[in-house]
């Protein structure tokens, strides 16, 4: 579904208004302190998250971002606050950050957040969006689109909820009973609730979904609102944070290196083994790769997945280059072609019917394409503007140095087997020497996951590619990642990328003429001509082989106990290795995918809430195979 940003509007009085909902965004008494007297206090905040590890907090309405940002002023402001805020909000129409930023100068006390939060602000696209504040310790997850969509795949287990839509009468879609329902499905124990709504049909809805509401003082000129709680019996607990906050990343790659980046920040303790003698050796050794998207007319799951991965994979990116360090990546922009004329028209089609920003994706012509590559080519197609080229050893170099205290490194070890000790899994040398133990594991070895007996059930595919490197001067074409059938990158270090092959269940390391013929031909496609100059022999190559699933969608969750499972079994059903996970299956998606799959995985070691919509997790879970195969 497309978003609409919200327009900038005013009531008479100054006081933001939705003209389409013909009602203001917040009191005209006050936004701010209707938002520490409505939601903070109405839900015993701060008082009620002082010595917890986590508090989850589920708004129906993000608007102007005031409760959000009153809450992570509270928080901050609290030396008994827990370790992390998770705060997920709801919005169908998100306001720009220019706009935004606007608003928010209306509250200066406010305005080093504020800026924070719309630094990190995403472009106003469909799905869910996670950024990390305050040095990854405030966690927001906005859903951009419907509520009624949206709650039903939210995983995560609320403490307190904040009803903030637009008025009932005025929007009655989010006071549904549907929306109250979803709302105690999310419920942790002794969960609470505030809204300024006193209206009978909210009252009697939230009866009927198990809440226990009453009236009490309101803000300004509104005498009453509305508080309450979950009936005890409404309510399921989330998991418990581990008590011992240390894994085993078996793998260096952009996969192991991305999720142990994602723990490290939770404050794991990660034993990192590889066995190269660094990080990214393996397919994530090429010296240059794409981070995109890839639309689809029906924006089925891959199109989402690469949406939101490319997304959040730049800001982490971002924030990465800010950081200094390792990391070398571009945001050159991203041109893909069309092959001819009838894929160009599909192109089109999709680009109307998704409707994105134009930040995101944008449609062009041929004379437009050219213009971009700084080459001439035979047809138009997207071009995603903020996106572009990122050095992928670097990333995985990057992701460890950020953490020097969590991550231990164990290079040059391979890992022959792994076996469950009591309540440890242990990295086994080929001697039967432990390598490192701990409660948790994560198998992030490429296409050698079907080499450890747990993981082997689980069908890894490897499709060996081959990355043509160019001779490049600087600042030569194209100055901008281009693809189709294949890629060419633009200098980086005087060399640039061209490829790929793409072979299942070729096993041949060495890199091949034929191989580089192919993939000049592909550059030739791109770039009528480019190649007329390049001689095959001469040109540097690498191999790299990439696991591959059979619906080429990521392997990422907990590992199921293939011999315990039974025909009937759903997915949630499935038995599994304790503490036991796998994050697999990128193909040529590995940059895009890595930091989002990553950050899904260790949400859920962790037990917080997802950063992906229910049915795109389960969509990339181990034991989907495993049920096919039963059920066939």
């Amino acid at each position: 579904m497309p978003i609409q940003p919200a327009p900038l509007q005013f009531a008479a009085d100054g006081t933001p208004r939705s003209d389409a909902y013909d009602d203001v965004y917040h009191s005209a008494d006050g936004g701010l302190e209707q938002a520490r007297h409505v939601f903070l206090a109405g839900n015993g905040l701060p008082e009620r998250w002082r010595g917890r590890e986590r508090f989850v907090i589920v708004e129906t309405g993000f608007g102007l971002g005031l409760n959000f940002l009153a809450a992570w002023a509270a928080w901050r402001g609290d030396p008994a606050r827990p370790r992390a805020l998770h705060f997920i909000s709801f919005e169908l129409h998100p306001f720009r950050a220019d706009d935004l930023a606007r608003l928010h100068g209306r509250w200066p006390e406010l305005a080093p957040l504020a800026a924070e939060l719309r630094a990190n602000w995403p472009a106003p696209a469909g799905g869910m969006h996670r950024l990390h504040l305050d040095d990854g310790r405030v966690c927001l997850t906005l859903y951009f689109g419907d509520i009624r969509v949206g709650l039903p795949q939210l995983d995560a287990r609320a403490d307190a909820f904040f009803l903030d839509g637009f008025s009932p009468a005025k929007n009655p879609a989010m006071w549904s009973a549907k929306v109250f329902h979803l709302l105690s499905r999310l419920a942790a124990p002794s969960a609470t609730l505030a809204t300024w709504s006193v209206a009978g049909e909210v009252r009697e809805g939230l009866r009927r979904a198990r809440f226990v509401v009453e009236k009490a003082p309101g803000f300004g000129g509104k005498r009453q609102m509305l508080v309450g709680s979950i009936h005890p019996q409404a309510s399921r607990a989330a998991a418990p944070p581990p008590a011992i906050r240390h894994a085993l990343v078996i793998g260096a790659g952009a996969a192991g290196t991305a999720v142990a980046d994602r723990l490290a920040a939770r404050g794991w303790e990660i034993d990192l083994i590889d066995a190269a003698e660094g990080p990214g050796r393996g397919a994530s050794g090429n010296h240059a790769g794409v981070l995109r998207p890839q639309p689809s007319l029906d924006d089925n799951r891959m199109s989402r997945l690469t949406r939101i991965g490319a997304l959040y994979g730049w800001l982490h990116i971002k924030k990465a280059l800010a950081a200094g360090g390792p990391l070398r990546a571009a945001a050159c922009g991203v041109l893909h072609l069309a092959r001819d004329a009838a894929q160009e028209d599909k192109m089109r089609a999709a680009t109307a019917r998704l409707a994105l920003p134009g930040e995101l994706l944008t449609q062009v012509d041929a004379a437009t394409a050219s213009d971009i590559a700084g080459w001439p080519v035979a047809r138009g197609g997207w071009f995603f503007p903020a996106c572009g080229w990122v050095q992928p050893h670097s990333l995985c170099a990057a992701n460890l140095a950020a953490w020097p205290r969590n991550i231990r490194a164990h290079w040059s070890r391979p890992v022959a087997a792994i076996a469950r000790r009591g309540e440890s899994w242990l990295a086994l040398a080929a001697d039967g020497g432990t390598i490192a133990a701990a409660p948790v594991a994560i198998l992030a070895a490429g296409v050698g996951l079907k080499d450890f007996a747990q993981a082997a059930p689980l069908p890894v595919i490897s499709a060996r590619g081959q990355v043509s490197e160019l001779p490049a001067a600087p600042a030569s074409a194209p100055r901008a990642v281009v693809c189709g059938a294949g890629y060419v990158t633009p200098e980086v270090d005087g060399r640039r990328c061209a490829g790929a092959s793409f072979d299942v269940g070729d096993p041949d390391p060495a890199p091949r003429l034929a191989d580089q013929r192919a993939n000049l031909a592909r550059l030739d496609a791109l770039l009528p001509g480019y190649a007329a100059r390049l001689a095959p022999a001469t040109l540097g190559g690498r191999v790299g082989f990439r696991p591959v699933s059979p619906d080429r969608l990521p392997l990422a969750g907990s590992i199921p106990a293939a011999a315990a499972a039974t025909p009937s079994a759903s997915l949630a059903a499935l038995p599994r290795h304790p503490g036991l996970y796998a994050i697999s299956g990128f193909g040529a998606r590995g940059l895009t995918w890595a930091m989002l799959v990553g950050e899904m995985l260790a949400a859920q070691i962790e037990g917080d809430p997802s950063p992906l919509e229910r049915e795109l997790v389960e969509a990339m879970d181990p034991g989907r195979f495993l049920l096919r195969r039963r059920r066939g």
